[in-house]
């Protein structure tokens, strides 16, 4: 993961989060000049993601802390294995700790999932992308993982593309102004991002290609059925994703419509943390 100044940033606000004015439980016990070992220990079958990650968390509290590293993010691992390998103040790892398996443990539970969902679309050629529903203050982190993974993010924020969703086409007062005032603000304030429109049925996807204007259609909770029609209607004219209650049992079924893209939001709010632990070694 590449470690930006807003990677830094994110990082140190989580450390601030759990160290406050000390870590008192450290202070307490362990002498300032007390060094040793500890090691980065698997114990569940998934997918590795957030080393990097670590690695800043430990050079913020203590740049003396060493890092022997065996394993790479995007490494299939298994209960047993060992990431990395540490060596340093007794004191300040054990500070690093919680916010260094904080992060790793949910970047890597998403790369988990996020490989089960590519591998059952392997060959399809459909592009699995990510959502917004990712946790406050940890998007980077988690759509990192999503990579890592095998998917793609789709747009960041509100800020790099334009998603005409239901609501916007209702406040907008239908499909054909949203579309037009879309395109207008674009050109007014000289902007260069897509434009994306969620059409909830196919009378929907029939308006917007007579009306044009926009660069990807959003199949919202269509059936597959619905999809092979709606992916005929379009002809490859516009970019097409499917969006909505997929899910594993489901996902292949939807590969299978000839479809561009299927977002999942499921990669990022619906996952559990992969289980590891930092240990003292001997």
């Amino acid at each position: 993961m590449n470690i930006t100044e807003e990677v830094k940033k994110l990082v140190a606000l989580a450390l601030q989060e759990d160290i406050g004015d000390g870590d008192h439980s450290s202070i307490c016990c362990i002498p300032v000049s007390a060094t040793g070992s500890m090691k980065l220990l698997i114990k569940q079958e998934g997918v590795l993601a957030g080393v990097d990650v670590a690695r800043e968390v430990l050079r913020q509290v203590d740049e003396s802390i060493a890092m022997e590293q065996f394993l790479h993010d995007g490494a299939e691992v298994r209960p047993g294995d060992i990431a990395f390998m540490l060596k340093g103040p007794a004191r300040s790892m054990l500070t690093a700790e919680r916010t260094l398996l904080n992060f790793m443990q949910r970047m890597s539970g998403i790369a988990t999932a996020t490989r089960q969902y590519a591998d059952l679309v392997k060959g399809t050629g459909v592009v699995l992308l990510d959502t917004r529903k990712t946790t406050p203050n940890m998007r980077v982190f988690e759509k990192n993982a999503v990579t890592v993974g095998g998917g793609q993010n789709h747009r960041f924020g509100l800020y790099d593309m334009i998603m005409l969703k239901d609501n916007h086409i209702d406040f907008a007062g239908g499909i054909e102004n949203a579309i037009d005032l879309a395109v207008k603000y674009l050109k007014d304030n000289n902007l260069d991002i897509k434009i994306e429109i969620e059409c909830r049925n196919l009378e929907d996807v029939r308006r917007v290609l007579e009306h044009g204007g926009v660069h990807r259609i959003m199949f919202d909770n269509f059936t597959p059925e619905q999809i092979v029609e709606g992916v005929r209607m379009v002809g490859r004219r516009v970019e097409t994703e499917a969006s909505g209650g997929i899910v594993k049992e489901t996902l292949h079924d939807y590969a299978a419509t000839g479809v561009d893209f299927i977002s999942v939001g499921a990669f990022t709010h619906h996952i559990s943390s992969l289980d590891m632990s930092l240990k003292y070694v001997n």
